[in-house]
């Protein structure tokens, strides 16, 4: 019989990778991994804001997260700094200030690790709730803008002609972003989030025809990585974040192999 928190658990990623499929195809398609590093680094800040006004550390992650994708979408409109640069101060920055301003509760007991690399196998059904909630939300809103996001992803300029309101598009995709990264900081971590909003929807590239092809492929794939590494964890008693990391890095390489090995079929075919 299989224990309840490893169900949790495995609920708890699934929920996660069906809205981190799609949402991950356009970090990809808009080269925004850097981005998702920034707003997922400075979510620490959230952690912080959570214990210092007592409330839910979901809340407190998803408010700081949305607090700096406006700021930094706003920040990216100035000249003086390159956005890389400014991407990469919010990142570290916002992880060190997150870190120092938790240190300075002598008395309280966080897990620091579970926060940075996740702990799939501490899922509570509270976090559940949490994650299918915001996930069905963020999920909902992503269908809503779907075309038009699309059409300012091929071309902004040609999409802003034709009446797509671009910056409200914008804002709403990196809210989008920020509510992912806070429900799924607890099964992921903050450093390995980014990954699985990546790895998946990269791997889906290669074998899909259409972005809905894509996006549904990438669901599959992430769903894939949490089983394995999820099993992974169990049978070898390694972290369960890196694990479903791992497993889709696995599934990565497998699927390149595939790709390329395919690629050579159809040119000795013709």
């Amino acid at each position: 019989m299989i224990d309840d928190f490893i169900w949790r658990g495995l609920l708890g990623g699934l929920g996660v990778v069906l809205i981190a499929g799609p949402l991950g195809c356009f970090i990809a398609w808009r080269r925004m991994a850097y981005f998702g590093d920034a707003l997922a680094h400075s979510a620490l800040m959230g952690v912080a804001l959570g214990i210092i006004m007592g409330i839910n550390l979901t809340v407190g992650i998803a408010a700081t997260s949305m607090m700096l994708a406006l700021l930094l979408v706003a920040l990216q409109y100035q000249r003086q700094l390159a956005t890389d640069t400014l991407l990469g101060i919010m990142a570290h920055s916002g992880l060190a200030l997150g870190l120092v301003a938790i240190s300075f509760f002598e008395n309280l007991r966080v897990d620091l690790l579970s926060y940075l690399f996740g702990d799939v196998l501490a899922v509570t059904q509270n976090d559940l709730y949490w994650i299918y909630g915001g996930g069905l939300i963020a999920l909902g809103a992503l269908l809503l803008i779907w075309k038009p996001l699309l059409a300012i992803t091929i071309h902004e300029e040609l999409a802003r002609a034709e009446g797509v309101p671009v910056l409200a598009v914008r804002l709403t995709f990196v809210i989008l972003i920020a509510i992912v990264i806070a429900v799924a900081m607890k099964v992921i971590g903050i450093l390995l989030i980014t990954s699985l909003l990546i790895i998946p929807a990269a791997t889906a590239r290669w074998f899909s025809k259409t972005p809905e092809q894509m996006a549904l492929l990438a669901v599959l794939i992430g769903a894939l990585a949490v089983f394995f590494g999820l099993f992974g964890s169990l049978k070898w008693d390694t972290p369960s974040g890196p694990s479903v990391v791992v497993a889709a890095l696995g599934l990565f390489v497998l699927g390149l192999t595939l790709s390329k090995g395919l690629q050579a079929y159809g040119k000795s075919a013709h």
